[in-house]
C-alpha cells in the first residue's frame, strides 16, 4: 500500500452514556495506533455525555463531536459515516472499551491479507468489572497467534452461529471458530469503500441486522485475528436488553426476512435468518402491545410472509435450518442466564 499509516474513521454514537463514556473513549484515544477520527455523535442525549464529548475534543485534536436531536443510534451511525474522511471505518459502542492494540492489529491484518474486512474476539463483561477491564485493555492483547483468512462471507454469517457447532468443528481441525461473526459492527474495521452507497436504516430496531447481507456480499475475503480486542459491556439499560416491544419484535422480522430473501438470490442456505424469522414471529406475540389491533393484524402478515418465504426452501434445506435453530435456541438459555445477568 502506498501509505501505511492511513487515516482511520472511529464512529461512536453516543447516548445517555455519562457513568461509562469516558472508558470508551479513553480506551479510543490510547490506541497504539495513533492516526485516527474519533467521530463521537451526541445523538440528543440527556444526561452529561454532550459535555464528556466537548471536553474530549478539547483535549486532543483527532476527536470531531456532532451534537444532534435524538433520532436512534442508526441515525447517529450514517451521520458518522456521512463525516467520515478515513481509508478505513470502525465503530464503538458508547459503553465498550477496545483493547489498546484493536485498531493496530485489526489494520495490520487488512493490509497484509487484502481482505475487505478484518474483525477479531470479543468478551463480555458487567458493570463490576469496569476498572478491571478497562486495565487489561490498557495493556493491550499479545499479537494474534493466527490469523485466518476465508471467502464468502455471507455463507459464514448465515451458517457458522451455533456455539456447540463451532466448537466442535474446531475439535475437527477446521478452524470454525474463526467463520463466526454476527452483524455487530463493533470489533471490525472496514475498507471505506464498502459502506459507498449502504446506510443505516432510521427509525427501526435491528439496523444492523438489515445492512448485514449487504455488506457481505461486497466482500471478498475477511480475516479474523484469534486474540480478543474488544470488551462488551453488558449492562441492564441497552436496549438489547431492555426492548420488548411489538415494534423491535417486528424489525427484527423485516430485517431477517430482507436477508432471507437476499440468501435465495445468492444460493446460500439461510439458518441464521430462519432463526431469526421464527423466533421473532413467535416472540410477537409476547409483546405487551400484541393485543393492538394494528398489531394483531401485522403479525398475521408476518405469519403469511414466513410461510411463503419457507416455501421457497426445499425438504432438505428447511430440515437443516430447524435443526440448527433449535440448537440455537438451547444455547440463547444458556446465554441468557449466564451472560445477560452479568453484575
Amino acid at each position: 500500500m502506498s501509505n501505511s499509516t492511513p487515516l482511520v474513521s472511529i464512529i461512536v454514537p453516543v447516548y445517555n452514556a455519562e457513568d461509562y463514556l469516558r472508558y470508551c473513549v479513553d480506551s479510543i484515544l490510547q490506541q497504539s495506533y495513533v492516526n485516527l477520527e474519533v467521530i463521537l455523535v451526541d445523538d440528543g442525549a440527556k444526561d452529561s455525555s454532550p459535555q464528556i464529548c466537548d471536553e474530549f475534543a478539547a483535549q486532543d485534536n483527532r476527536v470531531t463531536v456532532i451534537h444532534q436531536e435524538n433520532g436512534g443510534i442508526a441515525k447517529a451511525q450514517n451521520t458518522g459515516l456521512d463525516a467520515a474522511h478515513g481509508e478505513y471505518i470502525a465503530f464503538a459502542d458508547n459503553d465498550d472499551i477496545l483493547d489498546r492494540h484493536n485498531i493496530e492489529y485489526l489494520l495490520h491484518a487488512l493490509q497484509n491479507t487484502g481482505a475487505d474486512m478484518s474483525k477479531a474476539r470479543w468478551r463480555q463483561f458487567g458493570v463490576s468489572q469496569l476498572d478491571e477491564v478497562a486495565q487489561e485493555a490498557a495493556t493491550g492483547a499479545e499479537t494474534p497467534s493466527k490469523i485466518t483468512v476465508f471467502e464468502h462471507p455471507l455463507a459464514a454469517y448465515q451458517t457458522v452461529f451455533c456455539k456447540s457447532l463451532r466448537i466442535i468443528g474446531d475439535k475437527l481441525g477446521r478452524n470454525t471458530e474463526a467463520r463466526y461473526f454476527n452483524e455487530a459492527n463493533w470489533c471490525r474495521l472496514y475498507k471505506r469503500e464498502l459502506w459507498d452507497g449502504i446506510r443505516f436504516p432510521e427509525g427501526m430496531y435491528a439496523q444492523d441486522v438489515m445492512v448485514a447481507g449487504d455488506l457481505y456480499i461486497r466482500m471478498r475475503k475477511v480475516a479474523d485475528l484469534d486474540v480478543n480486542l474488544y470488551n462488551w459491556l453488558q449492562s441492564a439499560g441497552s436496549v438489547t436488553h431492555q426492548e420488548r416491544s411489538f415494534g423491535f419484535y417486528h424489525d427484527n422480522f423485516t430485517a431477517g426476512a430482507a436477508n432471507f430473501r437476499l440468501c435465495l438470490e445468492q444460493g446460500v442456505r439461510p439458518g441464521r435468518s430462519y432463526y431469526t424469522l421464527v423466533g421473532a414471529l413467535h416472540e410477537e406475540t409476547a409483546a405487551p402491545d400484541f393485543s393492538d389491533a394494528l398489531n394483531e393484524q401485522q403479525h398475521k402478515a408476518d405469519q403469511d410472509e414466513l410461510n411463503e418465504l419457507l416455501g421457497k426452501l426445499s425438504y432438505v434445506q428447511r430440515l437443516h435450518c430447524a435443526m440448527i435453530q433449535q440448537i440455537r435456541l438451547l444455547e440463547k438459555h444458556i446465554y441468557d442466564a449466564r451472560i445477560k445477568n452479568m453484575k
